[in-house]
């Protein structure tokens, strides 16, 4: 192991002394059944609502129609109407379903109203935990996420300290002391050469090869360090002691700040017309420089007149040649009362940066938090190991739609004997989810079943259709961290389709989903069934329509009017409560009412028939004499609705 000192450190006592499911979707016909598959339960559903009948359920089965069907702005219009009207009905699953379909649509606040509702109700899913914004907990941020990041130390065999890397085209420039350039001076305390700008190309594995020092006026005596170019490449903004015109000035405390400076590239290829910025100041340090994405402003670190902590990130609007709007400090959500340094913007709107104010491992950890409303990282986030450790950690960049990036650490070695090393990092995030679909009561693999895999926008990945086994398997699914939905389908044999979401955690590398299907328990003449009817109750003793009833009903009514070949037979029953012969009186009345009232709709009364049942076909034990419970009873007080060829 080389023996070195920090370089970095050294500007960092410069700074401190400166700046210091799909389980209740409805069901669509099948051929098997009969000559019934013209039946459109959505159609129903849509006419029911129209003629003025709603509930719950009836909301919830649209949403769910168009929710599975990717039709997301649909979707967000009921689930909108169940929520709103419905609070006391609305089981978990709806409030995650509303929040995807308004995400789909780019409501990102109403997305986030109703995943906060999920996780009041749902605190103990995966999904609620992964979305929990107090993630930073030391256990969870030691936790290994190697399968997600490979990071390589690029410089472990230079001499000196390398470290600030920033992207220059198809190059990195970075600040070292590990090379000479011509009349570079040699710093009292390590005696090694003040740090200058280099470049060099970048090898296949990441590496820095051609390296070469920055041609022109941008290197002086002093250290200059971590660069940001415009992405015309013509322009650069860097951070050099306070040293200008071969003067090094000092401030009221005789120490030498920090400052950024301009340079622009001649048509020869050096960089020359260096000057300073005009928010510069001798008694505080302003350094490590970069440019949002359309360059309208420049982000810093200084310790300013106004800096919450040792040092915080300020920007500044950029107006024309040399001219910048006042500093404006980014806030306490960022700036704490410890250091915040080394900004990076990426080309996603993200900005990381480093802090040993933010929980973290160690020394200075990174950190990233977007720019952009609806963006990824909605608050400060900690990137955990291996991209942070126990010591400092900074000068982050990276190209997130490339997954690579670069990082500046003093990880290895012991205290006294490190300096900082470049770390070239890959985001190697290659997941694979698998599983079996089979018969929820049998067991049995479902062969032919379709099996899709969505991303977090409810865009369908792939879909495969499995074999004999059951069995599914997509790989190599990009986005470690990243949350996934499994759904299974079996249309051929009416199975309720099923979805499972999946978030799947850094450090793993496959996840097991195995969905159950849950088989048709309809008859293949029951519409009732098939329309998903709610209950149709009535009153103790009583035989007239009440208006819950009404809203089942209205959807038999809708099926008729659609489907003129509908003709239905109305079945009645009751409990075994009472007299049996006032039982079969009481049903028979039931099922007249019944049919009267979708005469009084406009059925013609030649399609319709009714009988009642009394307490002849119980579905349960509860007979004459038997002590059962009112739910069970309410099991047998039904109405069937029959279809008659």
């Amino acid at each position: 192991m080389k023996t070195r000192f920090p370089i970095y450190s050294i500007i960092a006592i410069l700074w401190i002394c400166n700046m210091s499911a799909q389980e209740n979707k409805i069901k669509k016909a099948n051929e098997d059944f009969y000559n019934y598959d013209y039946i459109d339960a959505r159609k129903i559903y849509l006419k029911v609502v129209e003629d003025g009948y709603e509930s719950a359920q009836v909301f919830k089965k649209l949403g769910d129609t168009y929710y599975y069907n990717s039709e997301y702005v649909d979707a967000a219009v009921w689930y909108k109407r169940l929520v709103e009207q419905y609070p006391d009905d609305v089981e978990p699953e709806y409030y995650y379903r509303a929040a995807q379909t308004l995400k789909s649509v780019g409501d990102y606040d109403g997305a986030k109203t109703m995943m906060d509702r999920f996780m009041a109700t749902s605190s103990g899913s995966g999904i609620a935990k992964n979305y929990m914004e107090d993630s930073a907990s030391l256990e969870g941020l030691t936790e290994s996420s190697s399968v997600r990041y490979k990071v390589k130390n690029i410089t472990d065999g230079f001499a000196g300290s390398d470290f600030g890397p920033s992207f220059y085209g198809d190059k990195i420039v970075y600040a070292s002391s590990s090379k000479n350039t011509e009349g570079a001076k040699v710093h009292e305390w390590t005696g090694l050469p003040y740090l200058d700008l280099f470049e060099a190309e970048i090898g296949e594995d990441g590496s820095l090869i051609n390296v070469s020092s920055l041609r022109g006026d941008i290197n002086s005596p002093y250290h200059e360090s971590s660069a940001a170019f415009s992405r015309d490449g013509q322009t650069v903004y860097f951070t050099r002691n306070n040293y200008i015109n071969g003067k090094k000035k000092r401030g009221k405390q005789r120490l030498v700040s920090l400052k950024i400076f301009k340079a622009t590239k001649n048509e020869n290829g050096s960089w020359d017309n260096v000057v300073e910025l005009p928010f510069n100041g001798d008694s505080y340090s302003t350094a490590h420089p970069t440019l949002n994405i359309d360059e309208t402003r420049l982000y810093f670190s200084s310790n300013r007149e106004g800096t919450l902590g040792g040092s915080d990130l300020w920007y500044v609007d950029v107006l024309g040649d040399n001219l910048y709007g006042d500093p404006v400090n980014l806030g306490p959500e960022i700036n704490t009362e410890e250091r915040e340094t080394f900004p990076f913007i990426s080309d996603n709107n993200n900005l990381y940066f480093s802090s040993d104010g933010h929980v973290g491992l160690g020394g200075l950890d990174v950190f990233v938090i977007s720019l952009d409303k609806g963006g990824k990282y909605k608050s400060v986030t900690n990137l955990k190991k291996p991209i942070n450790s126990s010591q400092d950690d900074f000068g982050f960049i990276f190209k997130e739609n490339q997954k690579i990036g670069y990082l500046s650490s003093n990880r290895e070695g012991t205290q006294g004997s490190i300096s900082d090393d470049i770390y070239a990092i890959v985001e190697n995030c290659e997941i694979t989810i698998q599983g079996i679909i089979t018969d929820a009561k049998t067991g049995i693999p479902l062969e032919g079943s379709l099996v899709a895999l969505l991303n977090n926008d409810n865009e369908v990945m792939a879909q495969k259709n499995v074999g004999k086994d059951g069995s599914y398997r997509f790989e190599k699914l990009p986005d470690c961290e990243q949350q996934y939905a499994v759904r299974a389908s079996n249309n051929e044999k009416e199975y309720l389709p099923k979805e499972e979401l999946v978030a799947s955690p850094a450090g793993v590398e496959s996840v097991q989903v195995d969905l159950a299907l849950t088989p048709p328990d309809c008859a293949v003449d029951d519409l009732g069934c098939r329309l998903d009817l709610q209950p149709i109750y009535f009153d103790f003793d009583k035989h007239d329509i009440r208006q819950d009833a009404e809203v089942e009903l209205a959807k038999i009514l809708q099926a008729m009017k659609e489907y003129p070949q509908l003709n239905i037979h109305i079945e009645s029953h009751t409990d075994s409560r009472g007299d049996d012969s006032y039982n079969m009186q009481l049903s028979e009345r039931r099922a007249q009412s019944t049919l009267e009232w979708l005469v009084k709709k406009g059925i013609d009364r030649k399609r319709l028939t009714a009988k009642g049942y009394g307490e002849s076909r119980l579905i349960n034990d509860c007979k004459n004499d038997i002590n059962c419970s009112e739910e069970n009873h309410q099991l047998n007080r039904r109405s069937m609705f029959i279809i008659q060829d």
